[in-house]
């Protein structure tokens, strides 16, 4: 590999010609890097310069480092789950009680999908390859019940396939991406294997801190990354007020980066409806899930935003899947637009709310005061994270950890609770449990 005769020596350049080596084989598995010193001494650039495309290619997952003995281009592919996902889940066995670790709603919750599969089954049909890849009537529902008026909308296969999507069209190598801290998992995932670098933002009680966004967009990012609605992990929803707070701050930024807002759980969700698009429409990407409402295994979700961008998905997506099953549309459509699923999905929300709710109390009971969070899942200080993590496991109660939800260096031991699960009967024996697991080191 020769670097000397490359002509962009920034960090960014320097990643690109080593990562673009890796590919073509001509750096292979296990090789060694040269040192950070050889090689700004070759380019003459400063060891800074090239300790961060280093740092780039670690995120990227194209090389490791090995301490002293250097850097070293990965001996093998990165395996089917990554460390923060794989990591979501407590201790390996067989034995607990009730998982509360997966993030997934109570199948009991969800709507009967019998009779929409035995409506749909005759009339949804592919006219050809080249057809419209949203079902009209789909779009039109999706269109009326938007939080703000939207240039254009299509479907995609659930919301981390919507927010990677817009991000491949948004982000190139080196950029940098806003992302809440503690969040979402796969968001951090997603970031590095683009080879972005994440920026982290507070939270609070009623969303993004405005000063901690202040302070990022200080960095020039590319695209800040929201969910604002019963956030994963801490159940935390966006207030309007906090939303137009947010969007001062961007509209005061240098130069305003797209805003991707992820609405996992909006249809079980109570808080309102909100977007930052009702100030920013031409930066804003809303992004919709029905897994945690409709169903995990229907894999769909709606992405809205302005058209140029919309339609750079829709192109992107026609050299691979091309479209989302027009077979689940059909399915989505009825469960938006019949009497009993509606009543169904209402019905849900009241239960996760309960739930929440009741199980806050009885953790007071014990001596833990949390906020009573939105959605299904609940975010539990605790004094190591480990032991509550094996201690709960005891009692057969699985839970996430924290660690994989919090940015790297990040302070503080959480647990991650799918407290949404919970029945109401058993509230006080598991807030126990958490109560005591909290406190265990």
């Amino acid at each position: 590999m020769n670097l000397v005769t490359l002509d962009d020596k920034t960090p960014r350049g320097i990643a690109a010609a080593v990562g673009h080596a890796v590919r073509t084989g001509e750096l292979a598995a296990g090789d060694r890097l040269p040192t950070v010193r050889e090689v700004a001494a070759d380019l003459g650039v400063s060891p800074a310069t090239v300790s961060a495309a280093w740092s780039a290619l670690r995120r990227a997952g194209l090389v490791e480092a090995r301490g002293r003995a250097g850097t070293f281009v990965r001996p093998a592919p990165a395996p089917r789950l990554s460390p923060r996902v794989a990591g979501l889940r407590g201790p390996a066995d067989h034995t607990a009680r009730l998982d509360l670790s997966r993030g997934t709603p109570d199948p009991a919750l969800l709507p009967d999908l019998g009779p929409a599969l035995r409506r749909v089954s005759e009339r949804a049909t592919t006219p050809g390859y080249q057809a419209e890849p949203v079902v009209p009537e789909l779009r039109a529902i999706l269109t009326d019940t938007w939080p703000s008026a939207v240039e254009s909308i299509t479907v995609v296969d659930g919301a981390t396939d919507g927010v990677a999507r817009v991000l491949e069209q948004v982000v190139s190598y080196g950029d940098r991406v806003v992302l809440e801290n503690p969040g979402f998992p796969p968001f951090f995932d997603l970031v590095e294997a683009l080879g972005a670098e994440v920026v982290p933002v507070e939270l609070d009680g009623v969303g993004v801190r405005p000063e901690s966004l202040r302070r990022a967009l200080a960095t020039r990012p590319a695209a800040v990354l929201l969910q604002p609605r019963a956030h994963n992990p801490t159940g935390v929803s966006t207030t309007p007020t906090r939303a137009a707070s947010l969007a001062r701050v961007l509209r005061g930024a240098t130069t305003t980066p797209w805003v991707v807002e992820d609405d996992a759980s909006g249809a079980i969700s109570t808080a309102p409806d909100v977007t930052l698009a009702r100030w920013l429409p031409d930066r804003v990407v809303h992004v919709r899930s029905f897994s945690k409402s409709h169903g995990p295994d229907l894999r769909i979700a709606a992405v809205g935003g302005p058209t140029d961008l919309v339609d750079g998905v829709v192109a992107r997506r026609m050299l691979g899947p091309a479209w989302t099953s027009r077979m689940i549309q059909h399915i989505l459509l009825d469960l938006l637009t019949t009497s009993r699923s509606m009543d169904e999905i209402a019905e849900a929300r009241r239960q996760y709310f309960a739930r929440q709710r009741v199980l806050v109390e009885r953790l007071a009971d014990h001596g833990v005061e949390v906020d009573a969070p939105d959605g299904i899942n609940l975010w539990l200080p605790v004094r190591d994270e480990a032991a509550a993590v094996l201690h709960l496991a005891a009692a057969g109660i699985r839970v996430a950890g924290g660690r994989p939800f919090l940015a790297t260096g990040s302070p503080g031991s959480f647990v991650r609770v799918t407290s949404g699960l919970v029945q109401p009967d058993d509230a006080d024996d598991v807030a126990r449990a958490l109560a005591e697991a909290a406190r265990s080191a």
